[in-house]
């Protein structure tokens, strides 16, 4: 299986599967003399670990991370940085019953379909339990950031469960880390606790949205054509398990848009920096970002692993009902969060590294 690595100058080989040993990353680009420590990244992995809350899968797994190269002496060498999270909470026998079966919505027929073989302990190479390789990438992203880039934040929150959206009016940044749905909406974190409970409890699942945002990001990264930054945010966050749809800004919503309401009016700031009256484009035009916010949204289509019989076919072609045993989350959406957010750090980070290479410190000066 090829085609493991993304970016450019920051490059991320994630490997590994979910019942095996262990998966991590190999982070190769990473700058020089920049402060990481497993406590670091371990914060963010926090983040996405499962069995946490109720409404996320009951696998129990520390993902502690440990990192065997690039690192010295609490400081990045500039060579490859090695990560490993050891996998020991693995129920391979939970999915014994579907070694010849193909479940509905999963990759396990487009798998076998390309490659005649694969591995059905928990999907393998295909799993969810790839993207803990991914946050732990992030964390390196992120800390190189913090170096580059003090005031740059990335936030992700869930911004709609099934057919139930936040209300924006409500939206609350200090309420993101308060629920366990990542939302800045309250009330809507408890409409979805109620929701969610109903679901899990019989049997099915449901997919979700999931908003980034980079603040303070700054402007001139991306290129023109073929290196555009929204293309490689696009590509990152479609990369992500379960991922069907991605948005920039207004995204599929600026189809219902006049010119005059699309188009973010610039002024000249009272601190000499271009402002905008809006951010339609998603912090991004021409595929250079415009040092508003980035505003990336993805959704996520629910479960395939339910424990509702659904109808299949296995290895010989005979029709099959399957019902998927095992731990597994009633809404992915929710443990997508810290993913994206550690993808959008990626791909930030190689487009700024990108930009110094080939600009430096060379760009047009306004006012």
């Amino acid at each position: 299986m090829s085609l493991n690595t993304f970016g450019h100058l920051f490059r991320v080989t994630t490997w590994g599967e979910s019942h095996g040993p262990a998966l991590g990353a190999t982070i190769d680009g990473c700058p020089p003399n920049v402060d990481i420590t497993a406590e670091a990244i371990q914060h963010w992995l926090e983040k996405r670990k499962p069995g946490q809350n109720k409404f996320t899968t009951q696998r129990r797994e520390p993902d502690q991370v440990e990192i065997l190269s690039g690192v010295f002496e609490g400081k990045s060498t500039g060579t490859p940085i090695q990560l490993m999270i050891r996998n020991t909470d693995q129920r391979s026998k939970d999915y014994g019953d579907i070694a010849d079966t193909f479940r509905p919505g999963h990759a396990d027929i487009t798998y076998f379909q390309k490659y005649g073989n694969r591995d059905f302990r928990g999907g393998g190479r295909s799993s969810a339990r790839e993207t803990a390789a991914r946050v732990a990438a992030g964390g390196i992203a992120r800390a190189a950031l913090a170096s580059l880039v003090p005031d740059l934040t990335i936030t992700g929150y869930m911004t709609q469960i099934g057919p139930h959206a936040i209300d924006r009016a409500n939206f609350d940044w200090d309420q993101i880390d308060q629920n366990p749905f990542w939302t800045p909406d309250a009330k809507a974190a408890n409409d979805w606790a109620n929701y969610l409970d109903d679901l899990r409890k019989s049997h099915d699942s449901v997919g979700a949205i999931i908003e980034v945002n980079a603040k303070n990001a700054p402007a001139g990264l991306g290129a023109p054509i073929y290196g555009k930054l929204d293309t490689d945010l696009a590509a990152a966050m479609m990369s992500i398990n379960a991922v069907k749809g991605v948005e920039i800004g207004e995204g599929m919503n600026a189809a219902t848009l006049k010119g005059s309401e699309n188009a973010d009016e610039i002024f000249l700031g009272n601190d000499g920096k271009p402002a905008y009256s809006s951010n339609h484009s998603g912090g991004i035009l021409g595929g250079i970002s415009t040092g508003q916010d980035i505003v990336v949204r993805f959704s996520v289509k629910p479960t395939s692993s339910i424990l509702t019989p659904r109808k299949s076919i296995n290895k010989s072609g005979q029709s099959i009902d399957v019902v998927t045993k095992g731990r597994h989350d009633p809404c992915v959406g929710i443990r997508a969060v810290p993913v994206a957010e550690a993808m959008m750090a990626c791909v930030l980070l190689d487009h700024l590294l990108l930009h110094r290479g080939q600009i430096g410190e060379n760009q047009g000066e306004i006012g």
